[in-house]
């Protein structure tokens, strides 16, 4: 009888292990990219926050809030008055660490960027969903220095899930992969591309999301 108990009460704990590794590996898998906006996010500059870490280090965190320079305004102007269409859409080479701007048989700009090193950037076409001036990312895990707070990560660009296009200031490594899985640019060339796609963010603004009536620019990525 003891001996039955036993087994029965084994039983129970193997379940119960299994269940929990489970359960934990798939959080850990949902929780590769930068990490989908908080629901409270709002686009605008967090002044309270003085740390930043990546990779379990801390880095040089010194970002002002940036205002867009006057040719960036030129080309939102343009935007608005109707040139945002299919026409434009982004293209993300992985091999070669560049994205290309389409914006019909032309090529507008030329970027280098970061992608997944810690974890893959996903592959396929999509869409931007939502635009953040800034917001605050969060992820990885301590035990393996793989760990990142990063407040204020300007010029975000979210296009599946939790992955995204956005500046860096982080590091300067660009044409290599460095990031958990989303896709890295300088902060000046992710500025560019924050006003070049759709949906437009109002001059003054800080977030816009897309629509079926607006819906956001084409990604396509690629080995």
């Amino acid at each position: 009888m003891k001996s039955f108990r036993f087994l029965i009460l084994l039983a129970l704990f193997l379940s119960v292990f299994v269940l929990y590794f489970s359960a934990r590996d798939i959080v850990d898998k949902e929780s590769c990219g930068c990490g989908p906006p908080l629901a409270s996010a709002d686009g605008r500059y967090s002044y309270n926050e003085e740390l930043a870490i990546f990779n379990n280090e801390v880095v040089n965190y010194r970002l002002a809030e940036l205002a867009p320079s006057l040719d960036i305004l030129s080309t939102a102007d343009e935007a608005v008055l109707g040139t945002i269409s299919d026409q434009r859409w982004i293209e993300i080479d992985l091999s070669d660490q560049k994205l290309y701007a389409h914006n019909g048989n032309n090529i507008d700009y030329e970027f280098l960027i970061s992608g997944g090193k810690w974890s893959p950037t996903p592959k396929g076409e999509f869409r931007i969903w939502v635009k953040l001036k800034y917001t605050k990312m969060e992820g990885g895990k301590k035990e393996n220095n793989t760990y990142y707070y990063l407040p204020n990560v300007p010029y975000v660009q979210y296009f599946y899930r939790g992955y995204g296009l956005h500046g860096a200031y982080w590091h300067n490594n660009f044409g290599n992969p460095m990031s958990h899985g989303c896709v890295n640019l300088s902060i000046p060339d992710a500025e560019k591309l924050f006003y070049w796609t759709s949906p437009l963010v109002s001059q003054g603004g800080w977030v816009a999301y897309s629509s079926k009536d607006n819906p956001g620019t084409r990604v396509v990525i690629h080995d």
